[in-house]
């Protein structure tokens, strides 16, 4: 991902504040650093051969960002499935044959690669489609998927709007709306002290629907939003909405993002404002270590959907693709893989609304397990399962939203990196 920031812009250690109020934000002491995030379970034995069995092999597709703003999330997201794909064949396969996975980008809204890349999934016969990443780029491909009778199922979209959609069933996903991550980074930022905020939002169905969760639950928390400047993806030039902003003498500033952060982080800091006061999203809470001078990000907040990676499964997406830098969404990847498995395996089909009929019951009411192979060991001694991933405890509702997750709290140390504070836990 090229780096979107330059030149004068970059903070120097002459400037002062000349906006944002100074109010010492003070954030809690780290807390809970746990979750659902389970090592695997499997390697107690053989699996044992399926009861079913299938003409026509499970075939997914992946519609993940390999080009555009949210480029940077596709390395783990694509990783995430591969190590799913990798485990379920190594476990023999669904209804007795090895599954198959095909990639293709989904690019951002500027383009129409998401729309070009579904058609040729689609051409190819997938029964499942994992994607796309980021919501506005799901909205423009929804009904082209589920329209063709193909499941969707995103690892990362967190539109509320996807919970009402006509979707005949065969929209779900992995990563919980965000209502939920509204809800916490607006508490936070009132527990860490802030009164007033100022936001900068991406003017698309994931910027302005996580806007206004955020600024509900800060309101409900007694804080005010004093100031809310848009922008629109493929906009490079941010300083009317940053000085607009800063103006408005926030305690805390929400950037609500994809990678533009890296453009509107240096006019901000070249502000002189403190980075304690600056909050981000899961769309840009990402590793800064090659992008600003030492810190620069040094106690800025981040949140984002699920539990901390524990160690074991980030050597498992490591060993998939060693070039990792960080592993966003990777367990939710990894999760659609599972489940999307798993429920073909109960349906005993490969056709995606059959799959989309058992994806609720995997997920609930029966003995718990959390990857491939100890999982379908149930399913094909005759019990029901309930499989909580690397992600969190999912549990889907009948509209295909996780009713229960984690939001993972971030703080960055001074080599612009992120540590975890906290996860909160939630229902929906």
């Amino acid at each position: 991902m090229a780096t979107a920031c330059g030149g004068s812009s970059t903070p120097t250690a002459t400037e002062t504040t000349t906006g944002a109020a100074a109010t010492g934000i003070a954030c809690p002491a780290p807390g809970s650093t746990g979750g659902s995030s389970a090592a695997p379970t499997s390697g107690g034995g053989a699996v044992p051969p399926s009861t079913g069995s299938t003409e026509t092999p499970l075939k997914l597709g992946s519609l993940l960002p390999t080009t555009g703003s949210l480029s940077y999330l596709g390395p783990p997201e694509i990783a995430g499935v591969n190590l799913g794909v990798k485990e379920v064949n190594d476990a023999g396969g669904v209804l007795g044959k090895p599954i198959e996975v095909v990639h293709r980008d989904s690019g951002d809204t500027k383009t129409d690669i998401a729309t070009q890349s579904t058609t040729a999934l689609l051409g190819q016969g997938v029964s499942a489609i994992i994607g796309a990443a980021s919501s506005g780029v799901s909205k423009t491909v929804i009904n082209q998927i589920t329209g063709a009778g193909v499941l969707q199922f995103s690892p990362a979209n967190t539109s509320p709007d996807f919970t009402t959609w006509d979707d005949k069933g065969l929209y779900w996903r992995t990563a919980p709306s965000d209502v939920l991550q509204g809800k916490v980074l607006g508490n936070y930022m009132a527990t860490c002290g802030a009164q007033t905020v100022g936001m900068i939002v991406l003017n698309d169905a994931y910027g302005t629907g996580l806007a206004k969760n955020i600024k509900a639950a800060f309101e409900s928390a007694g804080g005010k939003v004093v100031a809310e400047e848009l922008f629109n993806e493929g906009d490079t030039q941010f300083s009317s909405q940053v000085d607009k902003v800063i103006a408005a003498k926030p305690d805390a500033i929400a950037l609500i993002t994809f990678d533009q952060a890296k453009s509107i982080v240096p006019l901000i800091s070249g502000k002189g404002v403190n980075p304690n006061q600056l909050f981000m999203v899961d769309g840009n809470t990402s590793d800064y270590s090659k992008d600003f001078q030492p810190g620069t990000m040094l106690g800025a907040h981040g949140t984002f959907p699920g539990t901390f990676a524990n160690e074991a499964f980030t050597k498992k997406l490591l060993e998939v693709d060693p070039a990792l830098k960080d592993f966003t969404y990777g367990g939710e990847s990894y999760d659609a893989v599972n489940l999307i498995a798993l429920a073909s395996e109960a349906a005993g089909s490969t056709s995606g609304p059959e799959i989309a009929k058992q994806l609720k019951a995997v997920s609930e009411s029966g003995e718990k397990c959390n990857d491939f192979a100890s999982c379908v060991t149930l399913l094909r001694e005759g019990k029901d399962i309930d499989y909580d991933g690397q992600s969190g405890p999912i549990t889907f509702s009948d509209a295909g939203d996780p009713t229960e997750a984690y939001i993972g709290i971030y703080e960055y140390t001074a080599d612009n990196k992120l540590k975890p504070v906290q996860s909160e836990f939630g229902k929906l």
